[in-house]
């Protein structure tokens, strides 16, 4: 210790036993001591309680929250605080347990006889002892937090018997008051780090300088230093959990330390925000609350207002909070829902049991229905039940207008922070790939509706559906706005706008993720998202005028079929085959293609023409197997790699029983050769004119094909597999999301549908095969052998 805590350690001990408080000791235990410095530059003694603190049992009692302290406060014009002298040492330890806290000096060894500041269970038997003895006051007159007593009082005259009744208490049971540290009859007054004013409740101006102030953090300890400071005002803070999210995001374990300029730019937006100091208003449960939220996508924000005197909403109190790892996986319309819901379970001591409705405001116009919704799945079912026991109604607050709770939720200066990511694969793998179709193309379209002279009764019809004629509305009841964009039944309205129609067009026809589809496939996919009249006409002349398709698509070779069974479900019947003699890529010069008969889905998989029957086997595992399980029935060419017999011991330790196609006939397993003549056409228009990226596209050639509508089943591989679309645009996302068991039952029709699709396109082939007798051959007769598949 330096001289100066020597000093201080030896005085203290002295005042300590001369007022009984300690006593010398003889105890097995010993705690160490410490001092840390007090505001004023003096020492203060601490004694280090973590292991005794550590096999304690813990006292669970009750601490008042702040929001409930200062709601008692909304009515209150003159107040009182009081600071009781050494508030804690009047508690007397219990007898014969005084050792347990026995602490070890230079100058001795000593136990104290009442309760130490550092002892686990202090605050919680002093805070038990505060209520119990001004319990007839309490939340009356009153308002205790530990040693902090607040009175407060409507006039004067009633508040000096307030005053005298709480000092008539403390007398009675020998607690006696700091003069130094108490203020009397006082208009404001600053109370458990608040300033407290007949007005409402703001900072106090010595913590808000202290954030000013605060030197930017070189470690993960002062990141957290700073945050718990910062959180100590977040009901002051817009958004506080968005803002600081760059700076949580350093404090998990083993998270390596990055300040750069996300971190910076939170830091200093935080003081910023914090700076602003506003004044949150007392809560006055004769007027109606409003209620605003909203949700982005990894943070919820709301705010709570009343109306006052001028007429205008002056806030009462900020809400914000990250969602958790299962609520980011919820859609717009749950998180919406979620960002209500927990704005009610944060306030629900001012909105419970309300004389007049909570008006709720969201930018999200769906949520208007809600309430009077007939079917809810589990997780609706449950909010609503809670929410039932509140008087509010959801009215929709356009965006535009809605300018707090956006401030809440998506704050521009932070949009969704992720960690540094890991690069998976460089970014060239996705150019062109749907980055076309961007938010500013959105922005486009947002401007050009409002230029769309057509447009303008549909616009006020779905703004306004109510003071439209009842024709008018019914004309249009599909049509919708959200978030700027005209909706029909979903879908983005595209005005008459050529050029936004011109970039639509070829997005979802050149870019590489689409794939120059023909002209019902590319129709499909834009209408996906999106709607404009004449579209089917617009997007036939667009594809029969392309020249890129005229110069690369393939001949289709017409003869008689012989079809195969229909399969029950997805990956259950699954087709091979190899497209070889390829320019080498990164060592490989063929592709195997996997089929899945059923929902027609593709896995393409570079790999040697050299491949041994062991290196055929582990790409099954690595690309087919791992993800959809084992087939009960494939269809393969009869070549020398597929008749290994490494590859038949494979099928049987996977219980798969093969069944041989004819060899080189399209039909009998025209699976695979139609899709490799799929693949072979959609390369054409990408690859260098050396054909050496081939690899390269592979992926982007799958995602195209298993997005693209089968005209066998009517859907495309994904919807049939994974029961949805994938989104390739930034059109707005789905309004609902089916519970399990919905998404369930949707998956069991789908497939149900598609084996019914399968069966009506067979009957189809079979009309077109009319008068085609299947080819029958004898031995000895002569054929023609098509050379593509012969090596040399």
């Amino acid at each position: 210790m330096t001289p100066s805590e020597t000093a201080a350690l030896k005085e203290h001990i002295d005042s300590e036993l001369a007022a009984g408080k300690i006593c010398p000791s003889t105890s097995p235990a010993g705690a160490p001591v410490m001092f840390v410095k007090r505001a004023d530059g003096g020492l203060c003694l601490v004694v280090d309680y973590r292991r005794l603190n550590s096999t304690t049992i813990k006292d669970r009692y009750a601490f008042p929250r702040q929001d409930e302290l200062i709601e008692m406060l909304c009515h209150a014009k003159i107040f009182t605080k009081l600071d009781l002298c050494n508030g804690y040492n009047t508690i007397r330890i219990k007898e014969g347990d005084e050792w347990k806290a026995a602490f070890r000096t230079r100058y001795g060894h000593f136990e104290p006889t009442v309760m130490q500041f550092g002892l686990s269970n202090v605050p919680a038997v002093f805070q038990r002892f505060m209520n119990d003895i001004i319990r007839d006051l309490l939340d009356i007159t009153v308002i205790v937090y530990l040693d902090n007593i607040l009175i407060f009082s409507n006039s004067r005259e009633e508040h000096v018997q307030h005053v005298t009744e709480v000092l008539y208490s403390l007398q009675k049971h020998d607690l006696f008051c700091n003069p130094s540290k108490c203020v009397f009859l006082v208009t404001e007054v600053t109370y458990i780090g608040l300033v407290v004013t007949p007005e409402g409740i703001s900072m106090e101006q010595e913590k808000v300088k202290a954030i000013q102030e605060w030197p930017e953090p070189s470690n993960v300890k002062q990141v957290k230093s700073f945050l718990g400071f910062a959180n100590f005002y977040r009901c002051f803070v817009h958004d506080l959990s968005r803002l600081a999210r760059p700076l949580t995001s350093l404090t998990p374990k083993d998270q390596p330390w990055v300040w750069e300029a996300a971190q910076k730019e939170a830091f200093h937006q935080i003081k910023i925000a914090i700076s602003k100091e506003p004044v949150l208003v007392h809560p006055d449960e004769s007027q109606p609350y409003t209620l605003k939220t909203d949700a982005s996508g990894t943070a919820m924000g709301a705010v709570l207002s009343e109306r006052k005197n001028d007429g205008r909403l002056h806030p009462v109190a900020f809400m914000s909070a990250s969602f958790s790892p299962a609520e980011l996986n919820y859609d717009t319309h749950d998180k919406e829902l979620l960002a209500i819901f927990g704005a009610f379970e944060q306030w629900r001591i001012f909105l419970e049991g309300t004389e007049h409705p909570v008006t709720v405001l969201t930018d999200h116009k769906n949520l208007e229905y809600w309430k009077s919704a007939r079917t809810f799945n589990r997780r609706h079912a449950h909010w609503h039940l809670i929410l039932a026991s509140y008087n509010f109604v959801i009215a929709y607050w356009p965006g535009k207008q809605s300018q707090k709770p956006d401030t809440l939720s998506r704050c521009a200066d932070h949009n969704e922070i992720e960690p540094s990511p890991q690069i998976m694969l460089p970014e060239t793998q996705f150019e062109g790939f749907g980055a076309e179709v961007t938010t500013s193309l959105l922005e486009q379209i947002k401007e050009a509706l409002q230029d769309d002279p057509s447009l303008d009764t549909v616009i006020a019809a779905a703004a306004d559906p109510d003071s439209m004629p009842h024709s008018v509305a019914a004309k249009f009841k599909d049509y919708t706005l959200q978030d700027g964009l005209l909706l029909y039944q979903g879908r983005i309205v595209v005005p008459d706008e050529p050029e936004i129609k011109q970039q639509l067009l070829s997005h979802f026809h050149d870019s590489p993720g689409s794939r120059h589809q023909g002209r019902a496939r590319t129709l499909e996919l834009i209408s996906r998202h999106y709607y404009w009249p004449a579209m089917k006409f617009q997007v036939n002349r667009y594809v029969e005028s392309c020249e890129i398709c005229q110069r690369n698509k393939g001949h289709v070779q017409q003869f008689a079929l012989k079809l195969l069974s229909v399969p029950a479900g997805p990956w259950e019947d699954v087709s091979y085959d190899f497209i070889v003699k390829l320019p080498k890529c990164r060592g490989n010069d063929s592709i195997l293609v996997v089929v899945d008969c059923f929902s027609k889905m593709v896995h393409f998989i570079p790999c040697k023409e050299t491949a041994t029957a062991e290196d055929v086997a582990q790409l099954f595992l690595e690309h087919v197997w791992k993800l959809h399980g084992t087939p009960k029935q494939t269809v393969l060419d009869r070549g020398p790699t597929f008749n290994s017999k490494f590859l038949r011991a494979l099928y049987k330790a996977l219980h798969i029983a093969p069944s041989y196609s004819t060899v080189y006939h399209l039909q009998s397993d025209g699976q695979t050769e139609i899709k490799n003549q799929w693949l072979e056409s959609y390369l054409r228009p990408f690859i260098n004119h050396r054909q050496s990226d081939w690899v390269d596209w592979h992926n982007l050639a799958k995602f195209a094909h298993n997005n693209a509508k089968s005209e066998a089943t009517g859907k495309s591989p994904f919807e049939i597999v994974y029961g949805r679309s994938p989104m390739i645009s930034p059109a707005l996302e789905p309004t609902g999301s089916p519970a399990a068991d919905d998404r369930a039952k949707q998956l069991g029709d789908t497939i149900q549908e598609v084996q019914v699709s399968i069966k009506w396109a067979q009957e189809l082939y079979k009309q077109a095969d009319k008068g085609k007798a299947p080819l029958e051959f004898a031995p000895g007769d002569k054929v023609w052998l098509l050379a593509t598949n012969i090596t040399s």
